[in-house]
C-alpha cells in the first residue's frame, strides 16, 4: 500500500489472517459439539441445527454489503467493529441460557465472521504487489483451509476435556489480539472515499430477503421433502422474487448497494462459477465423506476426523506451492491440473467398497486436496486480477458469496441424491434377495452354519441369520449410493474442464501499480 506510511506486508497478512482463520473454523468447531448443546438448551435435533443456520445465514448475507459499509463508515473502522463484534457474540455464545438466545447471539456473529473473511481477502491482495499474488492467495487459503482442518479436532478435545461452552470462550483472546493488530497495522487504502447521504436501502432488503430464503430452503429441504413441503414452495416463491427484484434494482439505480456489474467482466463471472461449483464438491464431500467412513465402516468420530486429516493437509502444502508457481505456469495450467486431480480422487473414491483399508482413502485424499489447493489459488487470483482496487472489496464479497451458497447447495443436493438412492438401491436389491433365490438361500445357510457355530439356540438361528442378511444387503444398498454420488462429483469435474478456456490472467495485471 501507498499512503504515506511504511507497511510490512509480512505483518499485515498476520493480521488479517488471525481474524480469517477464527472465522474459517467457527462453524466446524462448533458441528461437532451440537449434541452436547442441544442437551443443554433443551433443544430437538432439527431446532439445534439452526446454531450453524444462523451463523451462516447471516454472514453471508452481510458478504455482498460489506463494500458498500466500508465506503460509509471506513474500512478500518467497519474492519474493528466486526472482530470486536464477532469476539464479543462468540463470548456470549458460551453464556446463553437457552436456544433463542443462542441463536440470536450466532447470528449478530456471523455478521462479524463474514467481515472478517471478506475483507482479509481485499486486503491480502492490495498489500502485495502483482508478481506475489498468487502467493497472497496460497496464505489466504492456507488460512481458510487451516480453520476447518484443525476445528473439529480442537471442538471435540475442549468440548470433552471441558464443556461445549469452551469452543466459544477459546475465541475470546484471539479475538482481542485481532483487534489490537487490527489497530496497529491496518490502515484505510487511498483510495476509499467516504461516502455519506441516501444509500439503497431497498436492494439491501430484497437482498437479504432473497439470500436469507435461500439458505434456509438449502437448510431444511432435505428433511422437509423439498417441494412437496408448503413450507419449501412459499420460500422459493419469495426468494425467486426477491433475488430478481434485487438484481434490477441493483442493475439499474446510479449507486447500487452491491456492484453486480463486476460480474459483466467474463473473467471473474467464470471464475465466480468455477468458485461456485468447487466449493459445492468440497463441501459436499465434506458432509458425505464422514458419513461413509462412520455408518459404513464403522470408523469412531475421532478416528474418522482424523482419517480425513490428509485432505486437509495436501491442502494446506499445495496452497503456497500453487501460489509460487501460479507466475511461472498460470491459472489455466493449475486449473486444468487440479480438476484433473479432483476427477482421478473422486473415480478412484467411487470404487471403494466396504472392505476398505485406511490405504485405499489415504491416496485419494492427497490426490484431491492437491486438486482443491491448486484450483483455489489459481482461481481466486485470476478471478481478481482484472478488477481495480477500488472495487476489491466489492468482488471479494461476491467471490465469496457464490462459493458459500454453492457450498450450502452441495451439502443440501449430496444429502438428497445419497438419501434418494439408498431407498432406490435398498429397492433393487430386496427384489433380488427373496427366498427363491439360490444365492439368497446358499448365504442363509452359510450364516446359520456361523451362528450355530458360536453357540445360538437352534431355534433362533433362521430368524437371527435372516436379520444378518438383511442387514448386509442394507449395507450394500448404501455402498451402491455412495458410489453413485461420488460418480456424480467425478462427472462434475469432467464438466468444469470447459470453463478454464474462459479463465486467464488479465494481460494488465502485472502492469498495474500495487496500492
Amino acid at each position: 500500500m501507498k499512503n504515506g506510511r511504511m507497511h510490512n506486508k509480512w505483518l499485515i497478512a498476520i493480521t488479517v489472517m488471525s481474524g480469517a482463520i477464527m472465522a474459517a473454523f467457527d462453524t466446524s468447531i462448533v458441528n461437532v459439539a451440537l449434541p452436547q448443546m442441544r442437551g443443554s438448551l433443551g433443544a430437538s435435533v432439527e431446532e439445534i441445527t439452526w446454531v450453524s443456520t444462523g451463523y451462516i445465514l447471516s454472514s453471508v448475507i452481510i458478504m455482498p454489503m460489506i463494500a458498500f459499509l466500508t465506503t460509509r463508515f471506513g474500512r478500518k473502522r467497519f474492519y474493528i467493529f466486526s472482530a470486536l463484534l464477532f469476539t464479543c457474540f462468540s463470548t456470549l455464545c458460551g453464556f446463553a441460557w437457552d436456544l433463542q438466545s443462542m441463536i440470536l447471539f450466532r447470528i449478530v456473529q456471523g455478521i462479524g465472521g463474514g467481515t472478517l473473511m471478506v475483507v482479509s481477502l481485499a486486503i491480502l491482495r492490495e498489500t502485495f504487489p502483482p508478481e506475489e499474488q498468487g502467493i497472497a492467495m496460497g496464505i489466504y487459503g492456507f488460512g481458510v483451509i487451516l480453520g476447518p482442518a484443525i476445528g473439529p479436532t480442537l471442538g471435540g478435545w475442549l468440548t470433552d476435556s471441558y464443556s461445549w461452552q469452551w469452543i466459544f470462550y477459546i475465541k475470546w483472546p484471539l479475538g482481542i489480539l485481532n483487534v489490537l493488530l487490527i489497530i496497529k497495522f491496518i490502515y484505510d487504502p487511498p483510495y476509499l472515499v467516504r461516502e455519506k447521504g441516501n444509500f439503497d436501502l431497498a436492494g439491501l432488503f430484497f437482498m437479504a430477503i432473497g439470500l436469507g430464503a435461500v439458505q434456509i430452503i438449502l437448510a431444511k429441504g432435505n428433511r422437509q421433502d423439498w417441494f412437496e413441503s408448503n413450507l419449501i414452495v412459499v420460500l422459493a416463491i419469495i426468494s425467486i422474487a426477491a433475488i430478481s427484484i434485487f438484481i434490477w434494482r441493483e442493475l439499474t439505480t446510479e449507486k447500487p448497494a452491491v456492484d453486480l456489474r463486476l460480474l459483466k467482466n467474463v473473467n471473474f463471472s467464470s471464475a465466480c462459477l468455477f468458485a461456485g461449483f468447487l466449493h459445492l464438491a468440497l463441501m459436499g464431500s465434506l458432509f458425505l465423506f464422514p458419513l461413509f467412513l462412520q455408518q459404513l465402516l464403522g470408523y469412531p468420530v475421532l478416528d474418522s476426523g482424523l482419517a480425513l486429516l490428509p485432505r486437509s493437509v495436501a491442502m494446506m502444502v499445495a496452497m503456497p506451492l500453487g501460489g509460487r508457481m501460479y507466475n511461472a505456469v498460470g491459472p489455466r495450467i493449475l486449473i486444468g491440473a487440479g480438476t484433473f486431480l479432483n476427477i482421478l480422487s473422486f473415480y478412484q473414491f467411487a470404487h471403494l467398497s466396504l472392505e476398505t483399508s485406511y490405504w485405499d482413502i489415504f491416496f485419494p485424499q492427497v490426490c484431491q486436496g492437491l486438486g482443491f489447493g491448486f484450483i483455489f489459488v489459481a482461481l481466486s487470483t485470476a478471478a481478481l486480477s482484472g478488477i481495480e482496487n477500488r472495487s476489491m472489496t466489492a468482488a471479494a464479497g461476491l467471490f465469496n458469496v457464490i462459493s458459500q451458497v454453492f457450498g450450502s447447495a452441495g451439502i443440501a443436493l449430496i444429502a438428497t441424491l445419497l438419501t434418494r438412492h439408498q431407498s432406490w438401491s435398498r429397492a433393487i436389491l430386496v427384489e433380488r434377495v427373496t427366498v427363491f433365490s439360490d444365492t439368497a438361500t446358499e448365504t442363509i445357510e452359510k450364516i446359520s452354519s456361523m451362528l450355530l457355530s458360536k453357540g445360538i439356540n437352534p431355534s433362533d438361528v433362521r430368524d437371527s441369520a435372516i436379520k444378518t442378511l438383511e442387514s448386509i444387503v442394507m449395507k450394500q444398498a448404501d455402498m451402491l449410493a455412495y458410489e453413485y454420488v461420488f460418480y456424480l462429483l467425478c462427472f462434475l469435474f469432467i464438466i468444469l474442464i470447459s470453463l478454464v478456456f474462459f479463465i486467464k490472467q488479465d494481460k494488465k495485471f502485472f502492469e498495474r501499480e500495487s496500492v
